[in-house]
């Protein structure tokens, strides 16, 4: 099967670096929108089956061009949305920012047992994203589009590929709308095929076989 997961379209609290992780959240600004509505197009050559996203409105209004496009219904599912911020909800100051990314990498790197101040850990973050990938693959979608979020995504995709892993996610952003792709199955596990467009190896985020296009900037909570 393969996956593409998209984050969503900029929001205000992405440009103001705030935590902002409640339901249902923010709207796109107009940049978001014009993000949203570029993906139907970026997504041309791709196979889509299913188009799920998760319960916050971000999610969704991002999810809108691409079903209307393809003609598709919108499944909504809570197993998407993005890690709940707990205590450090509402932040934008470098300690709490730090704290989310730090939590999140530990989940990335197999310290599930840790816990979001006031929020969730890794093992329950982790399971309801994957009771939502499993769902997919039951349905007998071939290829599924999953619009959920950075910090969601990135925890993901370097918990459950096996060519990723956090110091890859620590080191290589997911900007608004875009997109990582990868192919397997939840009974046998996952590849990741690109990272915003630029081909993973087999073998691995580092070394040779590793990435094949930039690393940018540092840890960031995606959101």
């Amino acid at each position: 099967m393969r996956l593409l997961l998209i984050r969503h379209g900029q929001t205000a609290s992405n440009v103001e670096s705030r935590l902002d992780s409640a339901v249902p959240g923010p709207r796109l600004t107009v940049l978001g929108e014009e993000q949203a509505a570029a993906i139907p197009d970026r997504l041309t050559p791709e196979r889509v089956d299913a188009l799920y996203a998760s319960t916050q409105t971000r999610a969704q209004l991002t999810a809108a061009p691409l079903a209307r496009r393809r003609g598709l219904e919108v499944t909504i599912r809570a197993g998407l949305r993005e890690i709940f911020a707990g205590e450090l909800e509402g932040r934008t100051d470098t300690e709490a920012v730090t704290t989310y990314v730090r939590i999140t990498l530990a989940w990335a790197a197999g310290d599930v047992s840790r816990r979001m101040p006031g929020g969730e850990n890794g093992v329950e973050v982790l399971e309801r994203f994957d009771a939502v990938v499993t769902e997919v693959a039951a349905s007998g979608a071939t290829a599924a589009v999953l619009v959920s979020h950075g910090a969601m995504i990135r925890t993901w995709s370097a918990a459950r590929a096996r060519n990723l892993d956090a110091g890859f996610v620590a080191t290589h952003v997911l900007a608004n709308a875009g997109i990582v792709v990868l192919e397997g199955d939840p009974a046998v596990g996952w590849d990741a095929v690109t990272w915003e467009g630029a081909a993973v190896g087999r073998h691995g985020p580092a070394g040779d076989d590793g990435l094949s296009g930039r690393a940018a900037g540092g840890p960031t909570s995606g959101r």
